[in-house]
């Protein structure tokens, strides 16, 4: 069956899916200058939840409390292909991971492709956060909320596509923002309250228990430490809140795991503290900068953590030359087990760890080195990522130069080891292609190495970026390493 094969190919589950919830390298875009932003001023409530309460017999305080600070994203973009005309159909993840043909055979015809999400009002002065595929490519974008229902456009001030959040804002004051609270402090078996539109029919309120938390390893984003809830979300849910019991924003739903395309219970959110930080970054530079320690690591087996008498901890197995880590004195063989008050378990709690702190941030690393315990002091560096041709059209970024719509990054030993990347081996490796660029037409994908720009040889990630400017275009020959095999590709942006 044509769906089941698709997904296999697409999961690493055995038949369920795993899809985002709407509409759609770090390739990070504004829609304004920093400096012309208003500041944000979030409502922030750090109380910890009274566990000792018994349960409630109703939550209507809290849903009448917090419904209105929950709004409808509306987002459309031009596509010049056939498009299926039911509007939950026309979800590209849903296309995405169910199969549904491609029609661009059928000849090219330009068409309005609408989407439907939820996103949260977090700011008084009208800045809303909602996920980055609710608005990804997206010509135009709208929210609406209250009775009588208002309707205003919307600018997207920024996207972080490897959390998979996005930031919205509108012109409007005295909006119902909500509180947010910290997620840091839910535990399991906390109770949860869904608030979205699902399927498009309206503001609704669903009622669960946190699942699980510090999920990951799901390979929906780059970046998952997500918060797992039974609380029942479906498509549309995407970018609206998932609260606590006080009616505090603890996570942005963005994820389900299902069969059939509806709730089996298990949804996942994106953390209110990762949030947070991703947004006021937004606002202030435009940009999500994440920090970066400059190691490769693997996963402790029994035999290894027997080997190198630790019980849990990431194994650093190599090191970016002149990277914090390598600087700080750290050494293959190390084995991390803390990072300032928070126990690394293994690779990925590290990787989350690190990726929620902004670069020059200075942590406290506690590592074990021929079976006796150390510990020392780095400062962070930054990630090295950037976008060819300056970003995505979409999102006011220049159809000047080649290659519009592809995020680079230089090789780090992480890139290296992820993709099987040869240590002789220098260039630039593709992060994201957008899905409607030439690039993804030609067929350039996410772990390519580009050798090559017409001819000229590419060595990092800024001498790519540098090319693709140079280059006239509209046609451009790519020479690539993939998977172990060197080849060109052409790519026409004029068609």
């Amino acid at each position: 069956m044509k769906i089941m094969n698709h997904l296999m190919l697409r999961s690493r589950f055995i038949l369920v899916s795993l899809f985002l919830l709407c509409a759609g390298g770090l390739a990070l875009w504004a829609a304004d200058k920093p400096a012309a932003r208003p500041p944000l001023k979030l409502e922030i409530d750090n109380k910890t939840v009274d566990r000792s309460l018994s349960a409630r017999v109703s939550y209507s305080a809290v849903a009448k409390k917090t419904a209105p600070s929950v709004v409808y994203v509306f987002s459309s973009k031009k596509v010049r292909r056939s498009e299926a005309t039911d509007p939950f159909f026309s979800d590209p993840m849903f296309r995405r991971f169910f199969g549904v043909p491609d029609q661009r055979g059928l000849g090219p015809r330009e068409s309005t492709q609408q989407s439907l999400g939820s996103g949260v009002i977090i700011s008084k002065d009208g800045y809303i956060v909602t996920n980055n595929h609710v608005v990804d490519g997206a010509d135009e974008v709208k929210v609406a909320f209250g009775e009588p229902r208002k309707e205003f456009e919307a600018k997207v001030v920024g996207r972080d596509e490897k959390a998979d959040v996005a930031l919205l804002k509108i012109d409007s004051t005295g909006l119902p923002a909500i509180a947010l609270g910290d997620s840091d402090q839910l535990e399991v078996g906390d109770t949860v309250l869904a608030i979205g539109n699902p399927f498009g029919i309206g503001m609704t309120v669903t009622h669960g228990i946190v699942s699980a938390l510090g999920r990951g390893g799901l390979g929906i984003e780059a970046y998952e430490d997500f918060i797992q809830t039974d609380a029942p979300i479906n498509p549309g849910n995407s970018g609206g809140a998932l609260l606590d019991s006080d009616g505090r924003l603890i996570g942005i739903n963005t994820a389900i795991l299902s069969r059939t395309g509806g709730s089996n219970g298990v949804g996942f959110a994106i953390p209110s503290n990762l949030v947070r930080s991703i947004v006021e970054q937004l606002v202030s530079n435009g940009q999500v900068n994440r920090g970066f320690l400059g190691v490769t690591t693997q996963p402790l087996t029994a035999d290894l953590a027997k080997q190198f008498e630790v019980e849990h901890g990431a194994l650093i197995t190599d090191l970016a030359p002149g990277s914090a880590a390598e600087k700080a004195g750290l050494q293959r063989g190390d084995i991390i087990t803390r990072m300032n008050d928070d126990e690394v378990n293994d690779p990925r709690a590290l990787a989350r760890a690190v990726g929620r702190l902004a670069p020059d941030t200075e942590v406290t690393l506690q590592y074990v080195r021929d079976g006796k315990k150390a510990t020392l002091k780095v400062k962070l560096g930054r990630q090295s990522a950037q976008t060819l041709a300056g970003g995505s059209a979409a999102e006011g970024g220049s159809d000047e130069g080649v290659l519009n719509g592809v995020g680079v990054s230089d090789l780090t030993p992480e890139f290296r080891s992820r993709f099987r990347v040869p240590a002789d081996l220098a260039g630039a490796l593709v992060t994201q292609v957008n899905a409607d660029s030439a690039s993804a037409r030609a067929g350039l994908q996410e772990g390519d190495v580009i050798l090559e720009l017409d001819r000229k040889g590419v060595k990092n990630a800024a001498e790519a970026v540098k090319l693709s400017a140079e280059i006239k275009g509209p046609k451009v020959l790519v020479f690539l390493w993939r998977e172990g095999v060197r080849r060109y590709v052409m790519v026409d942006e004029s068609k």
